[in-house]
């Protein structure tokens, strides 16, 4: 939660640069967006620090560095709000995070698939490791090309990768 809303001071500083004309101004909000960086490094590096303690958090850490795609900050991201990951089925965790999909109809009126609910933090951590492991990722990259063969849209695509990148993590023994 703190890394998040440093992460949101960061970007609420960098667009504010964009707009001040004053050199003071200018001064200061350089000086706050170097603060925030050193914040981010010394939360990450607390972060690590309690992963290396705890050697299930560790065993967890280094499954989920080990899928291509997935960085620290992912891993992160998993470990921290998603502590019961390794204890349930692909189902249940895409459901948990908010990946599974949820048919919208009333009587014969059938409306399109939708995902909802969840965990919206860990859907946006999976983003981009599930964008990368599309193009990189060999037995993601033919899913994601069937899916599109299909007819899916690309992001509907890149959706349907992110349960299975929680699915590797499950599947090590997480």
């Amino acid at each position: 939660m703190v890394r998040l809303a440093l992460i949101k001071d960061g970007a609420a500083a960098k667009n504010r640069a964009k707009t001040l004309s004053s050199p003071l101004f200018k001064r200061q909000n350089a000086d706050r967006l170097r603060q925030i960086e050193r914040q981010i490094k010394a939360v990450d590096e607390a972060i690590l620090a309690l992963i290396a303690e705890d050697a299930l958090l560790k065993a967890g850490f280094d499954i989920l560095v080990s899928i291509p795609g997935v960085s620290h900050i992912t891993a992160f991201t998993l470990l921290i709000e998603m502590p019961e990951l390794g204890e349930m089925d692909e189902k249940a965790a895409a459901a948990l995070c908010g990946l599974a999909p949820m048919s919208r109809q009333s009587g014969r009126w059938t409306g399109r698939a939708f995902i909802a609910c969840g965990r919206a933090i860990v859907r946006q951590a999976l983003y981009m490791p599930a964008l990368v492991a599309c193009r990189f990722n060999p037995d993601l990259k033919a899913r994601y090309d069937q899916l599109k063969a299909a007819g899916k849209a690309p992001k509907v695509a890149i959706t349907a990768i992110m349960p299975k990148l929680i699915a590797y993590s499950a599947e090590a023994g997480h």
